[in-house]
Formats: C-alpha cells, structure tokens, sequence
C-alpha cells in the first residue's frame, strides 16, 4: 500500500482520482487496523442518517456521532452489518 496524501495536501490531479479510489477500496486497510488493535469507522445501509458506526476488533459497535466538540457515543454497542 503506497503512503496516503493528506486531503490538504493533494494535487488537483489526486484530488480527481480520490472517489475512485474509495470507491475501489478493498477493505484490506481497514483489516489491517482493526488487525493492530485499533477501532475502524464507517457506514451500512442500516446505519442512522447523521451517525456512524465505530467497529471495534472484538466485533463491538456503537453509533457515534461528529460535531466541533469531538466524537459522541449515542447508543451502547448495537448490533449490525459490517461495511466490507
């Protein structure tokens, strides 16, 4: 895996290629980090408009949400289906 860019840091050209590369996304970074210990975030189809799941390397969940102050904790851990 080549070293990521960060976003504010991109060329117009890396910027234009960035949904496809998220789009193409085969899960293996996110394995990996859920591999070393560490929580991943993302969404399924059944996650709540406005929330996003936090998938710990146990198999735990919970909803969370963003906003100036940091990251909420709005439900204890649910039960869902994994974004690939």
């Amino acid at each position: 895996m080549q070293p990521l860019t960060p976003l504010d840091e991109m060329t117009p050209a890396e910027l234009e290629a960035f949904p496809a590369t998220l789009a193409h996304d085969d899960g293996a970074a996110a394995r990996g980090h859920l591999a070393r210990g560490n929580p991943i975030y993302c969404t399924t189809e059944s996650t709540p408009a406005g929330l996003v799941e936090k998938l710990f390397p146990d198999g735990r969940r919970q909803l969370v949400r963003f906003d100036l102050a940091g990251e909420h904790v709005m439900d204890g851990d649910v039960q869902s289906e994994a974004a690939g």
